[in-house]
């Protein structure tokens, strides 16, 4: 409930306390039609952001200052979180902040720096590892990890999928929802097919005829396999294998694997979803062995005899 005014006080939308206030911009994604996976996302970084003001006092949109959301920010950097998390955080509070001030929930809008990400090399898997790894696999698991090294598909996207979101002829695949609420479409080559067909003889050979609608991967109780669950399949094939990766590091692995093999970037942004580039520099860095091979062929001082 909004608290009382007295009747010669002008109503200001600023005079809403803290939870009806986030509640609007909750709804306000909602409204948006944002993923549930980014919805999520808000309650865990913008929805904590709000307990923490109360704890602080903090009743109203209206007394949130700069000095909060740096408060907020540095105990997030004292837990010892990431700082990928803690700049997360950063975004959903902008974010969160910037609704405020064009509802009139605040006066002004109020600015802050955002943390800086540490910037290091991501985890990404050799084509030699991949194969290693595809040796401890069953069928079930080699068709999930060809599936995500040809692809790039995130962990939701990968277990949203049904059997008729794919063109076996083609190989192309529909990707109805990915981040964001976007459509899109990935390829799956022939490899990877025979490998989606092989664990499809064996997990629905007591089903029959599989319909478009039905989910590509199941659980072992028959129903969709969930985000967590590919979670805990690729963490104990992980350690089954000695193999340490993650469903992000074998989206990383399609990056660099993809440009290895000559994939234009322009190409691997479409397939991998992202509006810009910056995102697909992110993914693709250079790797030690990257940079020997491309030294070993550009090498000024190795190439002086045939350069002018």
């Amino acid at each position: 409930m909004t608290p009382k005014v007295k009747t010669n006080q002008k109503w200001t939308l600023a005079s809403v306390v803290l939870p009806d206030a986030y509640t609007d911009f909750f709804l306000s994604r909602q409204a948006m039609r944002c993923t549930p996976g980014t919805l999520t996302f808000y309650n865990s970084t913008a929805g904590k952001f709000i307990l923490w003001l109360e704890s602080q006092s903090i009743n109203s949109p209206e007394e949130v200052e700069a000095r909060h959301v740096r408060a907020f920010l540095a105990e997030l950097i004292g837990r010892g979180l990431s700082s990928w998390t803690v700049n997360d955080n950063a975004r959903a509070i902008r974010t969160l902040l910037r609704f405020w001030h064009a509802e009139k929930y605040m006066p002004e809008i109020i600015v802050f720096a955002m943390p800086k990400v540490e910037k290091k090399r991501l985890p990404v898997l050799t084509a030699e590892q991949v194969n290693s790894l595809l040796a401890y696999c069953d069928e079930k698991e080699r068709a999930i990890i060809l599936l995500m090294v040809d692809t790039g598909l995130r962990r939701s996207e990968v277990v949203a999928l049904n059997w008729g979101d794919i063109d076996w002829k083609s190989g192309l695949v529909r990707v109805v929802r990915g981040k964001g609420g976007k459509a899109r479409s990935v390829v799956v080559c022939a490899t990877t097919r025979r490998a989606l067909l092989a664990y499809r003889r064996i997990r629905f050979q007591a089903v029959g005829t599989v319909q478009e609608n039905t989910p590509l991967l199941l659980s072992q109780r028959g129903n969709r396999l969930t985000g967590d669950g590919l979670l805990q399949l690729l963490l104990r094939l992980s350690t089954k294998s000695g193999i340490k990766f993650s469903a992000h590091a074998l989206r990383r692995t399609f990056v660099i694997l993809s440009l290895r093999a000559g994939m234009d970037v322009l190409h691997l942004q479409a397939l991998l979803g992202h509006a810009s580039l910056d995102m697909v520099q992110h993914y693709a860095q250079m790797v030690d062995e990257d940079l020997i091979q491309a030294h070993q062929v550009y090498s000024p001082v190795g190439n002086l005899a045939h350069l002018r």
